[in-house]
């Protein structure tokens, strides 16, 4: 009994030693790759954060792609290092497929604003405290999240609008640019001298500091005769943050500018004629 349970023993240990001399240097050369690896991964992970940062990317998005990259380079070394340990992994990869394939397929509408979300930040179409108008509404940019853009409206609205949308849509950008174009129109009856009118405009766009003259002048059309009006077009340049003052105040000084010349501004009307059986 004493021998049968020695050599029992003895093969057990001689199992163990063929089993160690097999899977010890796997292990061994698996620990050394996880270890090199992780360290690289850092490497990597820190190198797209130094270049998203020259790039000027939001910080949101360079957290959220820093982290990306980290947890996708680590899944693939972690099965890559299982696979040289002997672990079976094409049903694991199989797995992760499918259970991919089928969130993708349930979350379709979010990841969509995700990666429109992630365009928006990369490529920058607009930033926080731009005015936009997109998808109907006229806003200013409060905050860029990963799926949402949040939008104050001008009357102090909150409007959150969806990545994917947004992304897929065309937006304007209104003050993007440092000097706007401000078009415009002036009703004159048609019993007024229209070089009258004119001249008065001009006068009232020469007299403000705010327009831009000398770099782009100004126009002043006929552009309609309309049913009850001659209808001038008038074609400034300003500032991009005078924009709404210039608008607001032309109208204001053109409107008493005629009244002091007897210039009317008409209002639609219709003559009727009667007459008798």
């Amino acid at each position: 009994m004493d021998n049968l349970s020695t050599e029992n023993l003895q093969a057990l240990m001689n199992q163990g030693l063929e089993l160690a001399m097999l899977y010890l240097p796997k292990l061994l050369l698996a620990i050394v790759t996880l270890i090199a690896g992780f360290w690289i991964i850092g490497k990597i992970v820190k190198g797209t954060e130094k270049v998203l940062q020259a790039r000027k990317v939001e910080a949101t998005l360079e957290r959220f792609l820093s982290s990306l990259i980290s947890v996708g380079l680590k899944v693939m070394l972690i099965i890559s290092v299982a696979s040289m340990v002997g672990i079976e992994t094409t049903s694991f990869v199989a797995v992760l497929g499918a259970a991919g394939l089928a969130i993708g397929l349930a979350l379709q509408g979010s990841l969509s604003n995700f990666a429109g979300g992630v365009l928006i930040l990369f490529f920058k179409p607009f930033k926080v405290g731009d005015v936009v108008d997109a998808q109907g509404y006229v806003g200013v940019i409060k905050e860029i999240q990963i799926f949402n853009t949040i939008v104050t409206t001008l009357d102090n609205e909150r409007v959150i609008i969806p990545n994917g949308v947004l992304s897929n849509g065309p937006i304007k950008n209104l003050f993007a640019e440092p000097t706007r174009r401000v078009d415009m129109t002036y009703g004159i009856s048609y019993e007024d001298n229209v070089q009258t009118a004119k001249e008065v405009i001009r006068n009232l766009i020469l007299a403000d500091k705010r327009l831009l003259e000398e770099e782009y002048g100004h126009e002043i059309y006929v552009s309609e005769h309309a049913d009850s009006s001659v209808n001038l077009l008038v074609r400034v340049w300003c500032n991009s943050p005078d924009y709404w003052g210039v608008y607001f105040d032309m109208h204001e000084q053109v409107k008493l500018a005629f009244d002091e010349q007897g210039i009317t501004i008409p209002y639609p009307q219709r003559d009727v004629h009667m007459k008798s059986a």
